[in-house]
């Protein structure tokens, strides 16, 4: 059996990234111009609550009429090479070094190639991982539901569709072209998608609330 595994709220939770970011560029904005970094932080996660991510620097610098695209460029790029500091989920910290004494466990995910590797090495999870896939940097054509990385896997290891196992949280894109396969295909209900209802054909096979729960939707026994 070959366990592949999605990264943003699978593994932790991304929210902890948005806002580790989010107090990147705040500090910032206070070294630069002056401005309270608590306060553009309670401002961002305000515009982030309501609106999402799309528009938070712009809103944040017209607020303080600094707006351009020269200064959002320059957020963005404070976001996404800041070195955050996050957590795996618990479940995920007590799982993942059994799962990986026993089983070859790899990591797919899709994202920004630069940001998804602060991320690996930020929660420190290679060592577990006989390989980490950030999806990008095989082309934006092979992110899921590009079954691309698991074809390399499948390749790698020379397994069977039928023995590989995909846990991911997002029923948009991250089960549809594994199911027809044959891959068992687990979705974790947390984070942004949790409460998403799929479409027809989209959504995995079986069904978790936390990863404590996989090892009896896979009938192993770790201990």
């Amino acid at each position: 059996m070959i366990l592949v595994f999605d990264l943003d709220d699978t593994l932790y939770e991304e929210r902890t990234y948005v806002e580790s970011g989010l107090k990147a560029v705040a500090d910032y904005g206070e070294s630069a111009f002056g401005w309270d970094a608590r306060a553009s932080f309670y401002f961002m996660l305000d515009i982030l609550n309501k609106e999402g991510r799309g528009r938070i620097f712009n809103l944040w610098l017209a607020h303080h009429h600094k707006e351009s695209c020269t200064l959002v460029s320059k957020c963005v790029r404070i976001y996404r090479h800041h070195l955050p500091s996050l957590s795996l989920s618990n479940d995920a910290k007590n799982l993942l070094p059994k799962l990986a004494n026993q089983y070859p466990l790899y990591l797919v995910t899709d994202g920004h190639k630069v940001v998804q590797q602060i991320k690996i090495e930020a929660l420190n999870i290679q060592p577990w991982f006989r390989k980490t896939m950030i999806t990008h940097r095989y082309g934006l054509k092979h992110a899921k539901p590009s079954t691309y990385c698991f074809e390399i896997i499948k390749k790698r290891e020379t397994c069977t569709w039928q023995q590989m196992v995909y846990i991911g949280d997002n029923p948009a894109k991250d089960f549809v072209n594994l199911n027809p396969l044959g891959v068992t295909t687990v979705r974790i209900h947390r984070g942004m998608y949790c409460q998403q209802v799929a479409k027809p054909g989209y959504d995995a096979r079986f069904h978790i609330e936390t990863l404590d729960s996989l090892t009896e939707v896979l009938n192993v026994n770790l201990d």
